[in-house]
């Protein structure tokens, strides 16, 4: 079975909107309140705890526009966070019972016939599958209610 990896958002596309920088649309991060679980960071990969600052913001996951360059809502802990560093364990973020994995290939473009609502258990598995064919260059977990970007899985 393939070894895989999960990375979370990149420090440069986090420091960028903890810096001033604007999101996917030019905009200015939003600042809210957590109320509690549900407010994933997509940075250090843990929930933002009831009562501590965030950033919402539009993120687009890829480095380019084209089609299939999904760009959508996502939270980021307002004050610096360390990124995820246990790239061979399933993040603590990933909490639903499932989340929707999808293959993309080298030009960041959807691989159809590989997305799939999977069991969060079965996540690891799955992406492993996926990876083992040659035309997946990573995977994409994301919400399986909303679609929202979670984080990406590597060989």
């Amino acid at each position: 079975m393939t070894d895989i990896r999960f990375s979370a958002m990149p420090t440069a596309d986090a420091e960028n909107l903890w810096n001033g920088g604007t999101d996917a649309y030019g905009f200015l991060p939003e600042t809210m309140v957590s109320d509690g679980p549900g407010h994933p960071c997509r940075h250090c990969l843990k929930n933002i705890d009831a009562g501590e600052e965030l950033l919402v913001f539009a993120y687009r996951s890829f480095p380019e526009l084209q089609p299939y360059a999904e760009t959508g809502p996502v939270f980021l802990h307002k004050e610096r966070c360390e990124r995820y560093a246990a790239e061979e364990v399933v993040p603590p973020v990933l909490t639903s019972p499932d989340f929707i994995v999808r293959g993309y290939n080298a030009e960041n473009r959807i691989v159809y016939g590989t997305g799939a609502v999977t069991p969060t258990p079965h996540i690891r598995s799955y992406a492993a599958e996926l990876l083992e064919r040659p035309e997946i260059a990573y995977v994409h977990v994301r919400s399986a209610r909303n679609n929202c970007y979670q984080c990406r899985i590597d060989r």
